[in-house]
């Protein structure tokens, strides 16, 4: 039995008090929710109050109510005010995103009502929810409509305490004469589109319509300040420019389906030559380019900077939005520059230290889950003066793992879909995306695996074949997944030896994103951005594929390795060697060399998948402790053998008659290398030889090898991952 009442309904007119009067007296002044709507017109106003009549008499009188032909009411025992508000706040937030009504709402949610029993109150929702559905009021499922762009970027939405602080710097900023510019700076899932897309419908929203009850001091504050903005301005001439097609497209959308916005409102920065505005705000301002690597956009560009006056070899679309707009405000991230088309990091430092321009940072972290620890890992990984400060990866409510099987990867994002939605694969650009013109062939080709680039370049995340294929940061920065898996592709590696990453120019195949580039270094940090980018877009879960053993051996010291439940079936130990095996050696009962061992009448045999197969690999069985952050104590774990090249940084297998393991009682330790080396005339050596523990506990000391210690000491082999 519901535990709330939602009315039949009942024409919007004068004979209404009457019908209110005679079967809900109980609720004259009990806080109720009601849904004023035309049907034909398919437009629609909700409400809250504690004095339904005065109300109600109120927005009859109302020009911009009185076309609104019917009302329900939603009526409930349990209700009180602060229940009222947020039941509002939610049904203007999914009722704006189910798309069929659009909102004549003025006050957008602004307030984020918080109250003793929320959850509770929120089970009651879903109630009401799947009611008006059954009435016809509401079409779309609520787990639907959380994954619809209408949902993440309506307007409708309560704002945090940051981004409210952002939102009157901006105002501030339109009502100061002496500014030009507000430069808000953000990272990756830090609310800039949201706080884009809130303020130009805050800037194109009736204020009569405002609802002063729901709003707390700080919150009339912002009033204040907006209704100065209006007062000065009346009606701002303004455009959204967003620079990536695919993002534009999306957002156009949104735009088309809120009251009071038009798609013709979001433009992309070659419009920008057309007129001037009032008002300019720019998302994604990171992407805003300059005359390199243009393609056959140089003729556009060429022509708006004749047409603005300006020097195309030096000028920028950034000149564009300074020169277009009486005041502009610019949302950006500088670790999300992906290409050398991008407006230089300097343009940017260059504005902000001019004294028109006015600066906020938007630090909260509103996309990811795993919430700013997250963030602050992923900028940690790739940063080479503090990845060795990096804990392994751990946070019980985000799922971060490496796939050392893509297919399985692949496999898992499609179950994730399955489930939640939104998931998609995604991949650096590291494949020729020959699918385009030859849509029966594969793009991505690893091993056995075969896969496909996305076949829409435009809003392809929402797309109808978009899980059956890998998008890239063209088609996926801006937008959020609820699940990402990300294939880093062979352009971007490891060196051990120099710790640093490196890029190979020829498996980079962006032929826009590296033209022109000289310096190795200045395309490592364009492809290393695109990879923040691209891990920073799961709300809810990232996992991870790596082409390349030394990248994902190192990241492997960092995040954890997905062990599916196939994987972790026992291993069954054979006698006699077949196709499908690997060869097996017990360390513990290790008598002699490891040569001696291999020969040994004692070694068994373990089946693996075919790839692994030949006489590269062996598998061990890991004991102790000491390196449990990346190998649990008693793992089989797979090695392979060793064949000259650099070791530092990788976790290998020795041998060697001055070492001596507790935990394996024998000349064989499992660790960390490090080593330090020293030149002379003859060549050199090396001076000394460290094994490092990777142990949760502190009594684990290094291993260190002088000069004398390492005569007999030999690598036997490299970990490559953990098979049981």
């Amino acid at each position: 039995m519901n535990n709330f009442l939602i009315t039949e309904e009942y024409n919007f007119d004068f004979f209404i008090e009457d019908k209110i009067n005679n079967n809900h007296r109980d609720y004259l002044t009990w806080p109720i929710v009601y849904f004023l709507k035309n049907e034909r017109k398919k437009s629609a106003y909700i409400g809250e109050t504690t004095d339904v009549l005065t109300r109600i008499n109120t927005h009859l009188k109302s020009d911009e109510k009185k076309h609104l032909s019917s009302v329900n009411l939603i009526l409930s025992d349990l209700f009180h005010k602060s229940a009222t508000l947020d039941l509002e706040a939610n049904l203007i937030k999914y009722i704006a995103a189910d798309g069929k009504y659009a909102l004549k709402n003025g006050n957008l949610g602004i307030s984020n009502h918080q109250y003793h029993e929320k959850k509770v109150y929120w089970e009651l929702f879903k109630s009401i929810w799947g009611e008006l559905i059954n009435r016809g009021i509401a079409h779309q499922q609520l787990k639907d409509i959380d994954n619809s762009d209408l949902f993440k970027y309506s307007p409708y939405k309560s704002l945090s305490k940051e981004q409210i602080k952002g939102l009157k710097m901006i105002l501030n900023c339109l009502l100061d004469r002496n500014a030009k510019v507000s430069l808000i700076h953000g990272g990756a899932g830090t609310g800039k589109s949201i706080l884009a897309i809130f303020l130009f419908k805050l800037l194109k929203t009736d204020l009569r319509d405002f609802n002063y009850t729901d709003f707390d001091g700080e919150d009339k504050e912002l009033f204040s300040l907006v209704e100065e903005v209006k007062e000065k301005y009346n009606n701002l001439d303004m455009a959204l420019v967003i620079p990536m097609a695919s993002f534009r497209k999306t957002i156009s959308n949104v735009f088309k389906n809120v009251d009071g916005l038009s798609a013709k409102m979001v433009i992309g920065p070659a419009d920008l030559g057309r007129k001037t505005y009032d008002l300019v705000i720019v998302d994604e301002g990171h992407r805003l380019r300059r005359r390199v690597n243009l393609g056959s956009y140089y003729r556009g560009f060429d022509n708006n900077c004749l047409r603005l006056g300006l020097d195309k070899f030096t000028a920028s679309e950034l000149d564009w939005v300074k020169k277009q707009s009486k005041k502009s405000i610019i949302f950006y991230d500088q670790y999300q520059s992906i290409k050398p088309s991008d407006t230089t990091r300097d343009s940017f430092k260059k504005l902000e230290k001019e004294s028109s321009t006015r600066t906020e940072r938007l630090k909260s972290q509103f996309r990811v889950r795993g919430g700013n620890k997250y963030i602050k890992l992923i900028y940690k990984l790739f940063d080479e003066s503090s990845n060795s400060s990096v804990e392994k990866y751990k946070i019980s409510s985000y799922e971060f793992y490496i796939f050392d099987n893509l297919a399985e990867m692949v496999d898992r994002i499609k179950k994730k879909d399955h489930i939640h939605g939104l998931s998609r694969m995604v991949a650096g650009f590291a494949w020729e995306w020959i699918s385009k013109k030859k849509p029966e062939q594969f793009d991505i080709v690893i091993g056995d695996d075969k896969l496909k680039w996305n076949s829409k370049d435009k809003d392809w995340v929402n797309s109808k074949n978009a899980i059956n294929e890998v998008g890239c940061i063209h088609t996926t920065q801006g937008y959020d997944l609820n699940y990402a898996g990300v294939i880093i592709g062979p352009e971007l590696d490891y060196d051990f030896e120099a710790q640093k990453f490196v890029v190979y120019k020829s498996r980079y195949k962006d032929k826009n994103g590296k033209h022109s580039i000289k310096d190795d270094d200045e395309l490592l940090e364009y492809v290393i951005n695109i990879y923040k980018t691209i891990l920073l877009r799961g709300i809810q879960g990232t996992y991870v594929y790596i082409c390349n053993e030394n990248l994902r051996l190192f990241m492997q010291r960092f995040v954890p390795l997905y062990v599916s439940k196939i994987s972790n079936k026992k291993i069954d130990f054979l006698n006699e060697p077949s196709e499908n095996t690997i060869p097996f050696y017990d360390l513990e009962i290790a008598a002699g060399t490891f040569s001696e061992l291999q020969e040994s009448g004692e070694t068994k045999y373990i089946e693996v998948e075919s790839s692994l197969v030949g006489n590269e690999y062996f598998a061990c069985k890991v004991i102790g402790e000491s390196m449990n952050k990346i190998i649990p104590n008693g793992s089989i774990c797979l090695f392979k053998k060793y064949n000259g090249g650099t070791r530092n940084g990788l976790i290998v297998l020795t041998e060697g008659r001055c070492i001596f393991d507790e935990e394996y009682g024998s000349s064989y330790t499992i660790k960390e290398y490090s080593s330090k080396k020293i030149a002379n005339d003859e060549g050199w050596y090396h001076e000394e030889i460290i094994l490092l523990p990777r142990s949760t506990d502190r009594q684990f000391k290094k291993l260190v090898l002088k000069y004398d210690d390492v005569i007999d000491f030999k690598v036997i082999g490299t970990f490559v991952k953990v098979l049981e």
